[in-house]
């Protein structure tokens, strides 16, 4: 074979916990998973008990802005509107040289965490198209190691937006993969209920699938998540429509929200919630108590919606920080949504890994013969310990080949009667 990975644990959705098997791969895929592999590879790699799981997905992000932090100044607030601004500012003074030199190094960044699916949001209210024009590069760039997903998004609004849904359409015949809306954005609710019809309406012609932000505020009427259910519903699009952020779920009166689950649920629109920006950005408004800000996850996922997490923003005019690790993403998922059973622990790495691939429609992703040989082995037992430590990605593999290593969290003790080494895991006995 090509490469074995050795002594590896599986995510408890793959296998039984604390169970060893050995990862054969030949050719991209995965060839067999088998408690004691009697093969041979050019090439092995000994998990010794650590936890092998499929690559990261990112559901949601903005990478035609990634890395643009302190251009042309920084967000001295830290809040949505000045963002907006900000964006607006940058834009005439964007080149597609620069945004393709920014979203590659963040693809650096992001592989290197083991993150190799990302479903990137690409303004399409510019005329010149610059963004989608870089973006469709990059793609091409990084595909022989990473799935890069772009939607067309009329950052400034469908209708609100001159030329924005020609522009979009323009997107679309250049090869952008997703239709995308901001329907809480637009002058008036209606004009945001009609911009979800007329979005819905072209992508089930175009057989594309559908991702829109949704009521990204803290209006608890604000209700457009209502409305592109019904037209999943009505055009028959089950299973290929998103709604991104939801955040003012959060706000609305629970006998509504019993009522938009089952709606959601019947129409099989999948949520995406964005936990640092937007525990980050909602509840500005508010003095005390303050609302957290975030949909409502734990309650979408009982009711049997697919729920994934997105990063959304790594250092740029809405966001100063990030590093495209998807555990921090879910590290925050599980305190901010109170998930800290431990079947909803689980719950939130799949958020990042198997939810996620599965609204995007990654397909043979996993772990199992036959799967595209995409993995990432983790300095961790578990789920739960990689999600507390953030754990060390120690080796990700892509298509078969290994394409990022990094060492174990070590520290070294000088204290007399104590051990030489720490590595923060639980130690019994």
């Amino acid at each position: 074979m090509d490469l074995i990975i050795r002594r590896a644990v599986l995510p408890p959705s793959a296998a039984q916990p604390n169970v060893f098997v050995d990862i054969g791969i030949e050719g991209g895929r995965i060839a067999a998973v088998e408690p004691t592999l009697a093969a041979t590879a050019r090439e092995e790699i000994d998990a010794n008990g650590s936890l092998v799981t499929p690559p990261f997905v990112d559901a949601h992000f903005h990478m035609d802005a990634t890395l643009s932090y302190g251009l042309p100044r920084v967000n001295m607030s830290g809040t949505l509107l000045e963002g907006i601004a900000l964006w607006g500012e940058l834009k005439p003074h964007l080149t597609q040289e620069a945004l393709v030199a920014r979203a590659l190094q963040y693809c650096d960044w992001a592989v290197a965490r083991g993150l190799l699916a990302i479903r990137t949001h690409v303004d399409v209210c510019d005329e010149r198209l610059l963004a989608v024009e870089a973006l469709l590069e990059v793609k091409r760039r990084v595909a022989p190691y990473m799935d890069l997903q772009l939607v067309a998004f009329p950052q400034d609004g469908l209708l609100r937006s001159a030329d924005a849904f020609d522009n979009l359409k323009r997107a679309i015949a250049m090869g952008v993969d997703v239709v995308g809306g901001i329907p809480h954005f637009e002058r008036t609710m209606a004009d945001g209920a009609e911009s979800v019809r007329l979005l819905c309406e072209f992508a089930a012609g175009k057989g594309l699938r559908v991702d829109m932000h949704c009521d990204e505020s803290d209006d608890p009427m604000s209700r457009h998540i209502e409305t592109l259910a019904a037209q999943t519903h009505r055009l028959g699009m089950q299973g290929r429509v998103t709604g991104s952020h939801l955040t003012s779920m959060h706000s609305m009166d629970n006998y509504y929200v019993s009522k938009l689950l089952l709606l959601m649920r019947e129409a099989g629109v999948a949520a995406i919630a964005n936990p640092l920006i937007n525990i980050t950005l909602q509840g500005r408004s508010d003095t005390y108590p303050k609302r957290r800000g975030m949909t409502r996850v734990p309650e979408m996922m009982a009711a049997g919606i697919d729920v994934a997490f997105g990063h959304d923003c790594v250092m740029d005019p809405w966001y100063s920080l990030g590093s495209g690790d998807m555990l921090e993403v879910a590290h925050m998922g599980l305190h901010v949504a109170q998930m800290t059973g431990i079947d909803a622990m689980h719950a939130c790495f799949d958020a990042v890994t198997a939810n996620a691939a599965r609204i995007l429609g990654l397909e043979r992703y996993g772990i199992e013969p036959g799967c595209d040989a995409n993995l990432v082995v983790l300095d961790a037992r578990d789920a739960v310990e990689a999600i507390r430590l953030r754990a060390a990605r120690l080796a990700v593999v892509s298509r078969g080949k290994v394409v990022s290593r990094a060492p174990a969290a070590r520290a070294q003790l000088s204290l007399e009667g104590r051990p030489a080494e720490v590595d923060f895991k639980l130690h019994r006995g």
